[in-house]
């Protein structure tokens, strides 16, 4: 009688790093449905039991692999300009959401060391600004809720329209909808500029545009 063909199991010492690893290319390629157990044991050629030497399950493999992604953008953010590091940070995350969707989900759930570490990072930079007290937290909270909103939103409408032509298409709907509408001042004069707009160039004006908010405060709080 013929036997059930058996997957070759790897023969390597498996890692924590490795599962991980494993793990993110998965999400990128199948999403959070995507992420199983049975999955990762076919990808890297192992039994569950290996599997679950190095993690809980699927919740500590989502909450490794977006510490993962997001220790890596802030160990390499940079330690210069304050202002700078802050645009580093704000358009990495942009980025990172872009290239892997199933991140922006990730750091708007419960609390977990890739959102801390962000936290921790954006922080660091506004003290260096000389942003203290009450002023920081708040600061802080404005500017982590403004990048990953308007990443993950930014990421969203681009995942809708994946083909040029027909993203083109809708922007000129909408910015031919927009003036009829009773929109009035800005919301009138965005839609003249929605066919020509690049995403990442408007977010980082919106980065430039608090950050200058900021600054312009400690001025006030100087003088």
């Amino acid at each position: 009688m013929t036997g059930r063909v058996r997957a070759p199991r790897r023969v390597d010492a498996l890692s924590r790093e490795r599962v991980v690893a494993a793990s993110i290319e998965l999400l990128d390629t199948a999403g959070e449905d995507g992420l199983t157990v049975r999955a990762l044991t076919a990808h890297l050629s192992t039994g569950r039991g290996a599997i679950y030497h190095h993690v809980v399950g699927k919740d500590d493999l989502l909450t490794a692999a977006t510490d993962a992604v997001i220790g890596d953008l802030v160990a390499t953010a940079g330690d210069g300009d304050p202002r700078e590091t802050l645009r580093s940070i704000a358009v990495g995350i942009f980025d990172t959401i872009d290239a892997h969707p199933w991140v922006g989900g990730q750091l708007t759930r419960h609390p977990q060391p890739a959102v801390f570490r962000l936290w921790n990072s954006i922080g660091a930079s506004l003290s260096e600004l000389g942003v203290a007290g009450t002023d920081l937290a708040d600061a802080g909270s404005a500017l982590v809720s403004y990048v990953l909103g308007a990443s993950a939103q930014y990421a969203a409408g681009a995942r809708q329209a994946v083909d040029p032509v027909a993203r083109e298409k809708y922007l000129q709907q909408l910015a031919t909808q927009w003036p009829g509408s009773g929109c009035d001042g800005g919301p009138g004069q965005a839609a003249e500029l929605l066919t020509d707009h690049d995403d990442r160039d408007q977010f980082l004006a919106g980065v430039d545009i608090f950050l200058a908010g900021v600054l312009a405060r400690l001025r006030v709080k100087m003088d």
